[in-house]
């Protein structure tokens, strides 16, 4: 016999052992429906994975990138950085849009998906032109404020795009999953985001190991390509043309915004669930600007330490992207699983917090780790209660408000941690707060403290949420001990 001969019954084993495996076994394989198969999730999954690819590139690479290499002012590059949340409030309006959009096609969602993603495009073609000419380094001199205001557009517009077909994005996931399988969906989702930023970070510290005006040209411009090819490519004959349905819409009377947004807002539970969203969201966001710092100068890390922190936050969050899939698929209530996820922080905090007087870097690693787990428990909780908020027909207004929520919330947090640290740090130094606190670890000390603080007053939120799926009118119940979820 053959060495060939040998080998194929052995191929063919492992073949049919592996068809052989359960859904269990499979990651996601289960977040499948007849109405959406698994192919067709995946595919409809990469804008997820664009958006982590755009956002390494905008938060990760160019931020170096610009205040390095080209030697922009610092405030400025966070300036840039900061004007995509001046869109962020308009998710709403644009989720309400996609909820009552009358196409002759019978589509809804596709056209601001894809007309978020051209926007996207244009915003990434003239970037890297932009940041030339802000830099100084163009060919033609030009005012100052030429560079500032196309930089500024090209920004927006990237922010723009990105709001805007996310949120349509959500929606329709919305739209094609079943309520069995909607929970997996969601995490699914969120590793895709996961795995699109920690791959473009990588892809972006290879391409431009090197670099040269004419090199971030082409990687900026290829990553305008690539965003609108993969997005292209996942929408892909996602909402089936319905031209029976366009004939509906137009005889159906439509409710304008404002009063969606009224009856929406006026709801105690809606409120209350976005005040959560957002006090939660900006306590596990104000430490991103201060954890590698901390580790650095308080611990005594090197680079390379700081850096691997990235991956344990990664890593962290994708576990509990897992477990959340898996939580939520078995039943548990997806404002119970934020809460935990709220809960789990108090820990992690308070791990990073005691590592400085302990000098134990392991206890440092271990809650940056804990921070990662339970906000992705956290994350994947909000959202998919933010998608049974409006269970009928404004759907994509409660994502959108949910999502400017959140991006709002993000942007501040960084903005109060990096601000809160500085000024901490400089009255203890400088003796203000007494001799017992007049050391650097002061500064971060006080991010930390402010952030389980605001988890705890996230938890007041939560707690009269939890457990409830009465009907949109539904006030939420007093709240006390009594009512903290067991």
């Amino acid at each position: 016999m053959t060495r060939k001969g040998r080998r194929q019954p052995l191929t063919q084993r492992a073949i049919r052992a592996w068809s052989s495996l359960g859904p269990q076994y499979l990651p996601f394989a289960d977040a499948a429906s007849a109405d959406l198969p698994l192919p067709r999730l995946l595919r409809l999954s990469l804008f997820k994975f664009t958006m982590g690819v755009t956002l390494a590139l905008m938060l990760g690479t160019l931020n170096r990138v610009m205040i390095f290499e080209l030697q922009v002012s610092a405030w400025l590059v966070s300036l840039m950085l900061a004007l995509p949340l001046l869109v962020a409030p308009f998710r709403a309006i644009t989720g309400f849009q996609s909820d009552t959009h009358r196409s002759a096609l019978g589509w809804k969602r596709v056209p601001y998906m894809w007309g978020g993603t051209l926007v996207q495009f244009f915003g990434l073609g003239i970037m890297p032109f932009a940041l030339l000419v802000l830099s100084g380094g163009g060919a033609v001199p030009t005012p100052p404020w030429v560079g500032q205001a196309a930089a500024a557009l090209s920004f927006l517009m990237v922010g723009a795009g990105l709001q805007t077909s996310q949120t349509a994005g959500l929606a329709l996931a919305t739209d094609q999953a079943s309520e069995a399988t909607r929970p997996r969906v969601v995490a699914l989702m969120y590793v895709m985001l996961l795995l699109g930023t920690v791959l473009g970070s990588l892809l972006y510290s290879v391409l431009l190991a090197d670099f040269s005006p004419q090199r971030l040209v082409q990687v900026v411009q290829g990553t305008a390509m690539v965003v609108l090819l993969a997005n292209g490519f996942a929408l892909w004959k996602q909402e089936p043309r319905d031209p029976q349905r366009a004939l509906a819409m137009k005889a159906e009377k439509t409710m304008p915004f404002r009063q969606a947004w009224a009856r929406f807002i006026q709801n105690h539970r809606a409120r209350r669930f976005l005040w959560a969203t957002g006090l939660g969201t900006m306590a596990f966001n104000m430490q991103d600007v201060v954890l590698e710092p901390y580790g650095g100068e308080i611990l005594g890390l090197s680079v390379s330490a700081t850096s691997s922190l990235t991956a344990l936050l990664a890593g962290g969050a994708l576990l509990g992207y897992l477990l959340s899939g898996r939580s939520l698929a078995r039943g548990i209530d997806p404002l119970r699983l934020a809460g935990y996820g709220a809960v789990l922080g108090l820990p992690a905090f308070s791990a990073v917090i005691f590592a400085a007087p302990m000098d134990a870097s392991w206890l440092f690693r271990l809650g940056a780790f804990g921070i990662g787990l339970s906000s992705g428990l956290f994350a994947v909780g909000t959202l998919l209660a933010a998608m049974r908020l409006e269970e009928g027909r404004f759907v994509g207004m409660a994502l959108g408000a949910w999502g400017a929520v959140q991006a709002v919330a993000a942007g501040l947090s960084i903005f109060i941690g990096g601000a809160l640290r500085d000024t901490v740090s400089t009255l203890a130094t400088q003796g203000a707060l007494g001799t017992a606190l007049a050391q650097p670890v002061t500064g971060y000390s006080a991010v930390y403290h402010l952030e389980m603080l605001l988890l705890f007053v996230t938890l007041v939120a939560i707690g009269p949420l939890v457990g409830r799926r009465d009907d949109f009118s539904s006030t939420p119940r007093k709240f006390g001990l009594a009512e903290l979820p067991g």
